[in-house]
């Protein structure tokens, strides 16, 4: 096994030196996530053929060329089921690996399986089983042992070969610019997780439009809070303290304490901070008020949910594709509501090979279609 454990910025750059010029590069991160808001970056493994560099961010000060390295428009960056990994980049080099390629949603464009981990995907293209090892590892302590290295190395060191397949899978089928799509959309789903968090707090849709306007400012103020502090946002108020919160509206310190949601600590420290947020809802203009969100299906919906997600799986079989990845659950509520009259904004994803292939099919399959 060739790998190279790179601690200096002199080798960092003689690493990317290295790795210029190719066109696809294997990448993978190590972090530690147990009590802090953000993931943090505890090595960074990079690979292009059969050797692996081992990244110690720990150890480098000069980021710039690591930057233009990962957004380098001619390099395809191949990860395994990349969403925390994007949000360790975005944390810790302010940028995300692009063009991007995720094998794990690659797979189930490829009729392979859906949802397939690291293990299992190697296993399942290589027939090579690989062992658990330092899954449990604390990556931040150091030195790095060779057995962590080791681990790390083969995360990038196995996927260049599993990306082959499945890439001349891609070609044979005509489906990579399918799988670039999919990349992009994996950043756009990174970033529309920092908008409108309080339309995905449970028991949202009860709440009234101006109820909805306190849930938005506590959930703004709790995620800047969290970020401020690194950690948790339920460490800082649970989900369903703030809907109590925005549901009583309570108009001072005693009325929060008596819903019994709350710590006596968070009561003393922040009570003002939250009752600003009611009283500043309170006030916000009837026209200026976020719009109901909308609630659960009627059962005559529900029953056409089920028919149009078999609608869905025949597609899928069509097309071999896993039906998970062709369109979520979510959407085909969405389109639900579209045919029931209902103004959406049409995601971005029901766009691109989606649009004809997918969306057409099942908005032409509903009751009342022309």
């Amino acid at each position: 096994m060739n790998w190279t454990l790179v601690e200096s910025d002199e080798a960092l750059g003689e690493a990317l030196e290295a790795l210029s010029g190719a066109t696809e590069i294997a990448v993978d991160t190590e972090f530690m996530r147990r009590n802090s808001y953000y993931p943090h970056i505890a090595l960074l493994q990079l690979c292009s053929e059969d050797h692996a560099w081992l990244i110690d961010p720990l150890k480098i000060t000069q980021l710039d060329g690591l930057r233009a390295f990962m957004t380098d428009s001619n390099c395809w960056k191949v990860l395994h089921s990349c969403s925390e990994d994007l949000e360790v980049f975005r944390h810790w080099l302010g940028v995300v690996p692009s063009p991007l390629i995720d094998t794990q949603r690659a797979t189930a464009l490829l009729g392979k399986g859906f949802g397939l981990g690291y293990r299992a995907l190697i296993e399942l293209l290589l027939g090579v089983e690989l062992d658990k090892g330092e899954t449990r590892s604390d990556w931040l302590k150091r030195p790095l042992s060779d057995s962590q290295c080791h681990y790390a190395a083969l995360d990038v060191l196995e996927l260049v070969p599993a990306w082959k397949i499945l890439k001349d899978l891609a070609h044979s089928q005509g489906r990579m610019d399918w799988i670039l799509a999919e990349g992009q959309e994996a950043i756009r789903l990174l970033n529309d997780r920092d908008q409108n968090i309080y339309r995905r707090v449970k028991s949202a849709s009860r709440l009234s439009p101006r109820q909805l306007e306190v849930l938005r400012r506590l959930c703004e103020w709790r995620e800047g809070f969290a970020r401020s502090v690194d950690k948790p946002r339920g460490w800082i108020v649970e989900d369903k303290a703030c809907i109590a919160i925005a549901q009583a509206m309570p108009g001072d310190v005693d009325a929060l304490g008596d819903l019994d949601v709350l710590p006596a600590s968070v009561v003393r420290k922040q009570g003002d901070t939250l009752l600003a947020c009611v009283s500043a809802a309170q006030e916000t203009p009837e026209v200026e008020l976020p719009d109901a969100l909308p609630g659960p299906l009627a059962a005559p919906q529900r029953n056409l949910l089920k028919a149009l997600r078999q609608v869905a799986r025949s597609i899928a079989e069509d097309m071999n594709v896993a039906p998970e990845i062709l369109i979520s659950t979510a959407d085909l509520e969405l389109l639900l509501r579209e045919a029931s009259g209902a103004d959406i904004d049409e995601p971005l994803r029901w766009q691109g090979w989606r649009a004809d292939a997918v969306i057409a099919p099942l908005r032409a399959s509903l009751p009342g279609a022309a």
